[in-house]
């Protein structure tokens, strides 16, 4: 059995779950996310815990088990708490600012490059050097933070461009001096 697949779900108070066939509605304070799951996987939903069960031990059904457990409890966590990803821009001149709901990041080209939230997710900027993307759905707030760090990836040699808040950039030593 999957040690993950195993464990139960709670459901908080303020949340509502509801199952028709796979496909599943979490409602919650922050909003609502609904997601079709895999038709094998059994889902129960008891008072207020989630059991997921698999139908048997075949490969499929074992791969499936602790990953549908696994994004029922993250569309949970979501819609109550939300998710977060910091970036941060490394480089003389580079900031970040916004504009409307747009953000806007001057990194090194020759003209700035505008990025259009996608619905559900907002984007942050405290510090011109600090960008924030928050939503309820953790898969697009991932997506979409990978997409703002593509816009200018961090370099080897002095680490300028978008990093994840924590990253560390493995640093290649430069060219070598002539040897005598």
């Amino acid at each position: 059995m999957s040690r993950v697949g195993r464990k139960p779900i709670a459901v908080p108070s303020g949340v509502t779950v509801t199952l028709d066939n796979s496909v599943i509605t979490v409602k919650g304070p922050k909003g609502t996310l609904t997601r079709e799951l895999h038709k094998d996987m059994k889902i129960t939903i008891e008072d207020s815990n989630i059991s997921v069960e698999r139908p048997s031990d075949n490969k499929l059904h074992r791969s499936l088990h602790g990953t549908t457990r696994t994004v029922v409890a993250n569309m949970i966590n979501g819609v109550t708490d939300g998710y977060v990803k910091s970036l941060e821009l490394v480089g003389v001149g580079y900031r970040a600012n916004k504009s409307g709901n747009k953000l806007v990041l001057n990194v090194g080209y020759s003209h700035p490059v505008e990025i259009q939230p996608e619905d559900g997710i907002e984007f942050e900027v405290p510090s011109n050097t600090k960008v924030i993307v928050k939503g309820i759905d953790k898969e697009r707030v991932g997506a979409v933070a990978a997409e703002v760090r593509s816009v200018r990836l961090p370099e080897p040699y002095k680490g300028k461009g978008i990093k994840y808040e924590g990253e560390r950039i493995l640093r290649k030593e430069g060219k070598a001096g002539k040897k005598k």
